[in-house]
């Protein structure tokens, strides 16, 4: 969940972590461990997803020409991939609609990745100091760290809004991860 280093790091370690979810789900059929690896790996989305929407795609529009339009294009992405998290937590994982549901996120989340990764992270070390970068790392990590960890696709996006609202609906979140035992163990094939 928290990395360290400037935000380009800690976001791109997220998308490591991100890609070996859709690995690891892509080489097993066991219902079971497709059910806990879904949810890791939506719990690693939605709070990465919220980070991004709270500090990250601000500095976009502070700092980048282009800014508002590159912000709200992500923000939309990142709308779509929630809603597929919201139709795959719903599907029996030993379903087709279940495979096809993550085929569908994992072609928009690895598309939205290779974009922020070759386009708009070279662009933001470009435009922001160092200091800049380290101190939106360490936002980063303490947003992921309060965030939901289910996809809420009707929550506010934007700030002041999501960071108002993000930290009580990831406390409720967390509650019920603790109560039934989702995202405990990662220790899956």
């Amino acid at each position: 969940m928290g990395h360290g280093g400037d935000v380009v790091a800690e976001l791109s370690t997220d998308h490591d972590e991100v890609k070996d979810y859709f690995q690891r789900l892509n080489r097993t059929s066991v219902p079971e461990e497709r059910r806990k690896l879904a949810d890791l790996l939506t719990i690693e989305l939605v709070r990465h997803s919220v980070a991004e929407e709270q500090y990250l795609y601000p500095a976009l529009r502070e700092h980048l020409q282009d800014g508002d339009v590159i912000a709200d294009k992500e923000i939309a992405d990142h709308g779509r991939a929630e809603e597929l998290m919201k139709q795959l937590q719903e599907e029996d994982a030993a379903g087709t609609r279940f495979t096809a549901v993550l085929r569908e996120l994992e072609t928009e989340v690895l598309a939205h990745i290779y974009d922020e990764e070759q386009n708009l992270f070279p662009a933001l070390r470009y435009a922001c100091t160092q200091d800049a970068l380290d101190e939106l790392g360490d936002k980063t990590r303490r947003a992921k760290k309060l965030a939901p960890t289910r996809p809420h696709p009707g929550s506010p996006s934007t700030p002041p809004a999501n960071k108002l609202l993000g930290p009580g609906i990831g406390l409720v979140d967390r509650a019920r991860d603790l109560l039934t035992g989702r995202g405990k163990d990662d220790k899956v094939a």
